[in-house]
């Protein structure tokens, strides 16, 4: 198990959440299943450069990516069979992190005794799910889920970010439904205000009631995902949740969106932005034959591709100017109103201590 030292508690309870890590134990998305495909996948989750491959049964695997040879990426090298091979020299390595083969090796030789730490996977709902922290927890841990990705009557679109930031200024723009204000023609909301707030040790939720832009209650409503022109506002429940490390949010009854994160390190995350709008209201299409069910889903995949883009490349902006603030002044003061924001914090500094108890067991 991986050891960390764990500073006083007092330095967990009050030190910045902008220099904090991660909690590892816990299940993050790392990559899309369609990206990883017949070559290997180099991924960075909190400072831990991590390959990803498939076997030869299509199962996805996990290890560190590095050859213990010459310390250079196995991302770099290809797959073959149920062995990663590095580009270098050639050693291959199985899903397990073992050496199984080096091409150069005598017969007076054995293979090096030498071990790559490998990590637990689930490919579910789309993406490839990876557990960080002490593997023999991994099965304890709930994993969030996307349940929309493969059902029918949701048409999902999908945005990755790319924020040279500390991930807890993504979450905070997440659950702060006030910085609306940013998105102009990509706005899919307006007017929130803050109902309600509760927090637990894994999630806060806060209650909105807003304004939606979108109703999609007959199929020729879907138009105004590509025509702003045809949008009305109405009034709807916005309810946002930030369930440790990720955070998801609901739109009245026609809009879902998740974003799975992948903290990098202190100044760089990696999240997927998933949109969903739902075709529950269409009674009639659910009778349709699943078939031309499933070729409508693919045929309207990106529906909101304009939208979604353009909401992140405006939130990345905020976001990293924020860090770069940070960075020229850690001991600025914010001036916060949204209840949110520290329930927020609280929750990033309550995992944080709750890994090292665990790490430290």
């Amino acid at each position: 198990m991986q050891q960390i030292t764990p500073p006083p508690a007092t330095e967990i309870a009050l030190g910045d959440v902008r220099s904090l890590e991660i909690n590892p134990h816990c299940w993050y998305v790392v990559a899309r299943s369609a990206e990883v495909n017949t070559q290997p996948y180099g991924i960075t989750l909190w400072q831990q450069p991590i390959v990803l491959f498939r076997d030869r049964n299509g199962q996805v695997q996990a290890v560190e990516d590095r050859c213990p040879h010459r310390q250079v990426k196995l991302s770099h090298g290809k797959v073959i069979g149920d062995r990663l091979e590095c580009a270098y020299h050639g050693w291959c390595f199985d899903g397990t992190g073992r050496c199984v083969a080096v091409p150069y090796l005598t017969q007076q030789q054995k293979l090096p005794n030498c071990q790559l730490r490998s990590y637990p996977v689930k490919e579910q709902d789309g993406f490839i799910w990876l557990f960080p922290g002490d593997a023999a927890q991994a099965q304890r841990v709930p994993l969030l889920g996307v349940p929309e990705w493969d059902h029918l009557n949701y048409i999902a679109t999908v945005s990755v970010i790319e924020s040279e930031a500390h991930y807890s200024f993504l979450i905070e723009n997440l659950m702060d439904m006030y910085h609306g204000h940013l998105h102009e023609e990509h706005q899919a909301w307006a007017n929130p205000v803050l109902q309600d707030l509760s927090e637990t040790d894994n999630r806060v939720d806060a209650y909105y009631q807003a304004q939606s832009y979108y109703r999609i209650d007959h199929i020729w409503s879907i138009a105004q995902l590509f025509f702003p022109a045809l949008r009305q506002l109405h009034p709807e429940p916005l309810h946002v949740s930030y369930a440790y490390p990720h955070w998801m949010a609901t739109l009245g009854q026609d809009f879902k969106i998740y974003c799975l994160v992948c903290p990098v390190h202190a100044t760089a995350t990696r999240a997927y932005l998933v949109h969903f709008t739902s075709l529950n209201a269409f009674d009639n299409l659910h009778r349709m034959p699943i078939a031309f069910r499933r070729f409508l889903k693919n045929r309207l995949f990106g529906s909101a591709q304009r939208m979604l883009d353009g909401l992140v490349k405006q939130d990345v902006q905020m976001i990293e100017e924020e860090q770069q603030a940070y960075l020229n002044n850690p001991h600025q003061r914010n001036y916060e109103l949204n209840r949110a924001i520290p329930a927020v914090q609280r929750l990033i500094r309550h995992q944080v201590a709750k890994a090292y108890e665990i790490t430290t067991e």
